[in-house]
């Protein structure tokens, strides 16, 4: 008789839900797993990779790509989200988000996640209004989280995404704001660096949402989360001007 297969999916707890979400934040790049038309087979590439403000990962791929003609024909897909460092790859955390994918099309929304998707990738602005390219956006369905050996965990949709009921107007407010930092505080932008725990200077504002700031130095990613969650756009000086002064 076969041996009954031991359940290691553990709970997931506000440790597991803040990795889950800062693995996605910090993202520069995924493994892109699509279904090739052919025959079904996996087709796996690589995609550079941004959030929207309520967390969904979006990617910018060219038509004439294979990935592209795959999801085309079947939006279906998954990203791999993880940055392996020092040592065994396994040891460290990564995400796999299992959805859709859909082009963003012309209008506020695409607006929205071109300047987001730049803020993290600028050489992207070579190319990013050709023609052939597309703005893409991820939408997850379930998702397996390894932070580890042994910890294995099944985030639900709700422990990854960023709810802006009630800040919608920080959309509109967020090119200003991280305009006016980068050029007016830079010194409180460095300070933000270094309670994300940045070791070195020379950081730029590149993204903000509800929940935190995304802080970019050349390729280096680093995410501030806020103490509690913005519960209107208006909070969001305050909450900036009480990061500044802290210690």
């Amino acid at each position: 008789m076969a041996a009954e297969k031991k359940d290691v999916i553990q709970p997931v707890d506000d440790t597991a839900r803040r990795l889950s979400k800062t693995l996605i934040r910090t993202a520069r790049q995924a493994a892109l797993g699509t279904i090739d038309p052919t025959d079904g087979s996996p087709f796996v590439s690589r995609v550079s990779l941004a959030t929207a403000m309520d967390g969904a990962p979006i990617f910018l791929i060219s038509r004439l790509s294979g990935h592209f003609t795959n999801l085309e024909n079947n939006p279906r897909c998954s990203l791999l989200i993880g940055e392996p460092g020092k040592g065994d790859p396994l040891a460290h955390p990564r995400i796999t988000l299992i959805g859709t994918a859909e082009v963003v099309q012309p209008g506020r929304e695409r607006d929205h996640i071109r300047r987001r998707y730049l803020s993290r990738h600028p050489k992207g602005s070579l190319y990013a209004d050709f023609p052939d390219f597309a703005f893409w956006r991820f939408k997850t369905t379930r998702a397996s989280l390894n932070a580890g050996f042994g910890k294995a965990f099944a985030p639900k949709i709700s422990d990854l995404a960023t709810p802006l009921e009630g800040v919608e107007g920080l959309v509109d407010m967020e090119e200003g704001a991280i305009s006016h930092m980068n050029a007016d505080h830079a010194e409180a932008v460095e300070k933000y660096a270094q309670q994300a725990g940045a070791k070195h200077s020379g950081w730029k504002l590149a993204a903000l949402d509800p929940e935190g700031l995304d802080l970019t130095s050349g390729d280096d990613v680093a995410r501030l989360w806020f103490d509690a969650p913005l519960q209107s756009a208006q909070d969001l000086r305050p909450v900036l001007v009480a990061l500044a002064k802290k210690d």
